[in-house]
C-alpha cells in the first residue's frame, strides 16, 4: 500500500469504493434494503452484490456471523428461512458451517468500504464469491 493509499484508506484499511463502478450500481439497488438492515442491527456489515442477489454478511465472520440476502426488494435471513420453510436448526448450523467456509476461502478478495446511510459497510464485488454463496442458500432454500 502505498503513501496516499494509506491516507485515502478507510479506518479499516479498504479503498473506497468507485461510484462509477458495477458494484456501486448494484449497492444503489440495494440501498434502501441495506439502510433497514444497518438500522435494525449494530454489528458489521459486509456486502457481497450481485445482478440478481445480494448476500450480506452480518458481525465478524468468519468467526462471529449471521447471513442475510436481497432478492428483488425482499430481505431474507436464517432466521426467515427457519420460519419460512421449516428448516430445522441441525442444517441452518450446517449451512452456517458451509458458509464459513467459504468465506475463509475468499478472505483475499478486494474489498472496498462505503456508506449506506450513516453507517459505512464493506464491499466485497466478487462473482465467484457471491456465486458461492448462493450456492448454500439456494440448496437450502428449494
Amino acid at each position: 500500500m502505498g503513501f496516499f493509499d494509506r491516507i485515502f484508506a478507510s479506518s479499516d484499511g479498504y479503498q473506497p469504493l468507485d461510484e462509477s463502478s458495477p458494484a456501486a450500481d448494484r449497492i444503489e439497488r440495494i440501498r434502501d434494503q441495506l439502510e433497514s438492515l444497518a438500522k435494525q442491527v449494530h454489528k458489521p456489515l459486509e456486502v457481497v452484490p450481485g445482478e440478481e442477489d445480494s448476500y450480506v454478511f452480518i458481525g465478524k465472520p468468519p468467526k462471529n456471523f449471521g447471513v442475510a440476502w436481497i432478492e428483488g426488494d425482499k430481505l431474507h435471513s436464517l432466521k426467515s428461512l427457519a420460519d419460512e420453510q421449516g428448516v430445522k436448526p441441525a442444517e441452518l448450523q450446517k449451512i452456517s458451517d458451509n458458509l464459513r467456509k467459504i468465506y475463509e476461502e475468499n478472505q483475499g478478495n478486494t474489498r472496498f468500504t462505503t456508506k449506506v446511510g450513516s453507517k459505512s459497510i464493506v464491499v466485497t464485488p466478487s462473482e465467484q464469491f457471491r456465486n458461492q454463496v448462493s450456492e448454500v442458500i439456494r440448496q437450502a432454500s428449494h
